[in-house]
Order: structure tokens, then sequence, then C-alpha cells
């Protein structure tokens, strides 16, 4: 269905309400990073917030088809490409906190650290691919790969499953957060079984 001048307005307004708080929120957090004010533990704060936020955006993004679907919003549509966008953005300042603050760019000891812990591992293999989808991403690029381009980006279900094991593996003690976010996983996960099904096939 073509948009609406309404649909249009719509998208515009959860475009810029996008903007503004995920903006917003990642600044914030460097703003209260700089100023002392996460804690006792402010490496770890960054870390997870960056994280987190990386993992609900990727959420999101993914609730997108599901609500297109059910209540016709097809104007919704329309946004998810910036919730991926956002999604690597929090993914790439986890990575880079990361690199500056707990390896302070000392690159031997990153791989190393990539190499002997396992929850590492699955972490940069879901930023690997989220850089590939965010690359491709782009609508000359689309348009050149035709029919792969829709192959590359069902790449999205299997970062979504190693961000999952990522967050699960890191956690030392509390495991019911983890869990809930791999349940969530998982159901929208079904949602797409069929459309999983055909692409293994």
């Amino acid at each position: 269905m073509p948009l609406k001048v309404n649909d249009r307005r719509v998208v515009f307004t959860l475009k810029v309400i996008i903007h503004i708080i995920s903006l917003f929120l990642l600044s914030n957090l460097y703003y209260q990073a700089v100023n002392d004010n996460l804690g006792a533990d402010p490496v770890e704060a960054v870390l997870h917030f960056t994280g987190i936020g990386a993992f609900n955006i990727l959420l999101l993004s993914l609730v997108v088809s599901p609500l297109a679907q059910q209540f016709k919003w097809t104007f919704l549509l329309k946004v998810r490409r910036l919730l991926g966008l956002y999604s690597f953005a929090y993914a790439l300042c986890h990575l880079l906190s990361f690199l500056a603050f707990e390896v302070q760019f000392d690159w031997l000891l990153f791989i190393s650290e990539i190499i002997e812990r396992p929850y590492i591992t699955v972490g940069m293999l879901a930023i690997s691919i989220l850089l590939l989808l965010t690359i491709t991403s782009l609508s000359l690029i689309k348009k050149k790969m035709g029919r792969k381009w829709q192959q590359l980006h069902n790449w999205v279900y299997l970062a979504l499953c190693l961000i999952a094991l990522h967050f699960y593996w890191s956690v030392k003690s509390e495991i019911i957060e983890p869990s809930i976010y791999i349940g969530i996983s998982l159901l929208l996960l079904y949602f797409r079984k069929n459309k999983i099904i055909r692409w293994f096939r």
C-alpha cells in the first residue's frame, strides 16, 4: 500500500524521535562517564549500556515487520533500516569502549581475547555481520545486489542468536535478564519460522 500524506508525517516524526532518543542516550552515557557519575565500575556500566542498547534496538527493528503485518501499519517498515543502523552504532560503541578501556588498544591482547574467550568470539562475529548489513543497507548497493540483498540480510537472524549468546555468556552470575532476552529473540524468530526454513533450503 503506498504511503499516504499522513503516513509520511508519521514516518518523519518516528525517525526524528529515534534520532533524538538514540543520540541523547548515547551522548549522555559518555557525558556521565567523563564526569564520573556511573558508579563504582564506570567501564562495566558503559559496556553494559552500549551492549544492551544494541540488543534492544535490534529487537525493535525485528518487531517492526510483525507489527506492520498484524495491524497493517506499513509505514513502520520505513523506520526499520534506521533502527538497524543505530543497533550497529551502539554495537560499535560497545566494541570501541572495550578496546579503549579494557585492552587499551593493545591489538595483540585484543586478538588473544577473541581467541580465548568464547563470548567475545561470538560478539565479534555478530558485530561483523551487523557491519556487513550496515554497509549494504545503502540504496545503491541494495539495487545492485538484487535478490542477493535479501539473502544477505537474512543473516540478521544469525546475528540476533550470536548477540543473545554473547549476552548470556558474558553474565557471570545473574542469568534471569539474558534468559528473558533469549526468550524474546526466540519468539521473534518463531514469527519468521517459514522464512528461515526457506532460507536454509
